[in-house]
């Protein structure tokens, strides 16, 4: 008797269902993120190689080295430096103070969530607390010229200049510091420690060959971090010294409503600058990051 075998039909669904939910999770994500970054990076970046009848064109780009423009990427770059550094170096010793120093626990919370509120007020609300405190007419200003017979404005200080702008910066530079720096001290293993002390270091010794060595990814990544959040803020330069500094960001603005030359193709040129310098800065930052990730593994 022969028997006849009949092939298995696999029961298997042909879309797994699992897969399908995790992908409509991250849909929303997707689809916010090619409207409105990818999407209009790529317009940037092919308008700054056309004319405004859609011609290609290398003109826009060799605009860029005009003086004027120059000029205005050059005090955005040195803003930005300066206000990445002050607050890589303010928030260093404040996250070293709450993780390292011995303080209690409350005040680290205290700080931590201080700094992740601090860190994302910017914009006009940010640009009017420093004009009601440190503006002509502010409360500080007033304070020191009514109890101390001492004039701020005197010394040359000026809030609408480039060192206002820096310390205006610094205000959401400090906390963010703070928040990325906290957990790199956190991974600071108390057995390095302990082996430099056996060993007969001093705690300098311990911070310059041991310590330093295995943070510098770290503080100089989230430098580069704070640089390029610096670089590309807008609202708060703009609302604080309106047209009177001129820097990337408010020049991009202005070409792109037309206010100056009317020529929106080098708005998108200046971006493409800006996306440029700002790309470097986080590429360099993610490659310093995971450099650092390599020692808390």
């Amino acid at each position: 008797m022969s028997t006849v075998s009949t092939p298995m039909v696999s029961s298997a669904p042909l879309i797994n269902r699992d897969r399908v939910i995790d992908w409509l999770g991250i849909a929303p994500f997707i689809i916010f993120s090619l409207l409105f970054l990818i999407i209009p990076t790529l317009y940037l970046v092919a308008g700054a190689f056309l004319t405004p009848e859609g011609n290609f064109t290398l003109k826009n780009i060799g605009d860029l080295f005009t003086p004027s423009i120059m000029s205005a990427y050059w005090i955005s770059i040195r803003v930005s430096v300066a206000s990445a550094l002050g607050g890589a170096l303010i928030g260093f010793f404040l996250a070293w103070a709450v993780v390292l120093g011995g303080l209690p626990n409350s005040v680290r919370s205290t700080l931590l969530t201080f700094s992740g509120v601090a860190s994302n007020f910017a914009g006009v609300p940010l640009a009017f607390a420093f004009l009601a405190t440190l503006g002509r007419t502010g409360l500080v200003t007033v304070f020191l010229r009514e109890w101390f017979d001492f004039n701020l404005y005197s010394t040359g200080f000026n809030l609408l200049s480039f060192f206002g702008l820096t310390i205006t910066y610094m205000y959401f530079q400090i906390p963010l510091m703070v928040l990325i720096l906290t957990p790199a001290l956190d991974g600071m293993k108390k057995e390095w420690r302990e082996a430099s002390e056996i060993l007969g270091a001093t705690n300098r010794q311990y911070w310059t060959m041991v310590a330093l060595p295995i943070l510098w990814p770290s503080l100089l990544g989230t430098t580069l971090l704070l640089f390029a959040n610096a670089f590309g803020a807008i609202a708060t330069a703009f609302a604080l010294t309106g047209s009177s500094l001129n820097i990337v960001p408010i020049l991009l603005y202005a070409q792109i409503r037309g206010d100056v030359l009317h020529n929106a193709n080098l708005g998108y040129a200046i971006a493409l600058g800006m996306i440029v310098i700002t790309g470097v800065s986080n590429v360099l930052y993610l490659m310093l990051r995971m450099r650092a990730e390599r020692w808390q593994k």
